[in-house]
């Protein structure tokens, strides 16, 4: 007997025919993957045949549309590229950083070139990198963390002066452009000469990054930018005083502007030191006006002669003569 068996609404199988029919419907399901696989790597090709059609076609097919840019980059340091003594893109400037212009050259789209100042800040910078792999890590910049891309400060097409500014105004209002919580603080009684544009951003910050905070820039022996001024304060001392080495300048200064005399972070010197000589070390043996263990007791705070510390302490950063940093 047959199975199944044969109705009138069912069609004949014939002996075996279940097992054939089986067969038969492996063999043409199989045919179907080779199919998928060609329209796919068909697909492949063309998107492959898309992007290999696009060539270089130098600079000067750019400078007929693109005239005052053209004119512009002259002047420009990343003109090295083509005339330098490595010339690795010679005549092709404008390609080394757009890519190959040959679709854009004939469409006139804007979509068939790369735009380093519309890409992702990520992208963007790889194209920067890709020459300029000697600058600090990035990853160590507050501007990296915060994707703000090179394109953001620097003007690719400009002249030298534009592209890296270092004229103390002009570094200062392009800084002040996103800062401006800090460059409210510099126009407060006491700061730097930073609003006098004696001075700018970048001789304290390295704009690239740097391994300390803050993006500190760093001198002499990888030391915080505060001591190319200040060089007595720098040191080494015998007798040093701790916060100085610890918590640096920023434990005692508010570095970029303060309402107290000599940028301090208290309006009275005194307050500032309590915060680490407190009264510790205090029994009940000894008079509550005083001070304890931390400084000695014997500084009564009810005496004016003990009420400035600096009077008596005046190395306060550092001496190699006294252990109290008197002298």
């Amino acid at each position: 007997m047959t199975w199944p068996p044969p109705s009138r609404c069912a069609v004949f199988t014939p002996p075996g025919g279940r097992a054939m029919w089986l067969a038969a419907a492996l063999f043409f399901g199989l045919l179907r993957v080779p199919a998928a696989t060609q329209a796919q790597e068909k697909t492949e090709a063309k998107a492959e045949a898309k992007t290999e059609a696009k060539t270089y076609v130098g600079s000067e097919v750019c400078q007929a549309c693109h005239e005052e840019v053209f004119k512009n980059f002259q002047k420009n340091p990343h003109r090295s590229v083509e005339t330098g003594s490595r010339a690795e893109w010679k005549g092709n400037a404008c390609e080394s950083c757009h890519g190959p212009g040959s679709k854009h050259a004939e469409a006139a789209e804007a979509a068939e070139i790369r735009n380093p100042a519309k890409l992702p800040a990520a992208q963007s910078e790889a194209v920067c990198l890709a020459c300029h792999s000697n600058k600090p890590p990035r990853v160590q910049s507050s501007h990296a963390k915060n994707e703000v891309a090179c394109v953001t400060c620097h003007t690719m097409h400009k002249s030298q002066e534009e592209l890296v500014r270092r004229a103390p105004a002009a570094v200062n209002q392009q800084c002040a452009g996103c800062h401006t919580s800090v460059s409210a603080q510099f126009r407060k009684p006491y700061h730097h000469r930073l609003a006098e544009n004696a001075m700018s951003c970048v001789d304290c910050h390295n704009p690239h990054g740097s391994f300390l905070a803050a993006s500190q820039r760093t001198v002499f022996a990888s030391e915080p930018a505060c001591v190319q001024c200040h060089a007595d304060k720098r040191g080494p001392f015998v007798f040093e005083h701790a916060p100085v080495r610890l918590e640096g300048c920023a434990g005692c200064h508010q570095p970029h502007g303060s309402s107290n005399p000599r940028m301090l972070a208290r309006p009275q010197v005194r307050t500032l030191c309590l915060e680490c000589h407190a009264n510790i070390g205090v029994t009940t043996a000894q008079p509550t006006t005083t001070l304890g263990g931390i400084p000695p007791a014997f500084h009564d705070l009810r005496s004016p002669r003990y009420q400035n510390c600096t009077i008596c302490h005046v190395k306060i950063h550092g001496s190699n003569v006294s252990r109290a940093l008197l002298r």
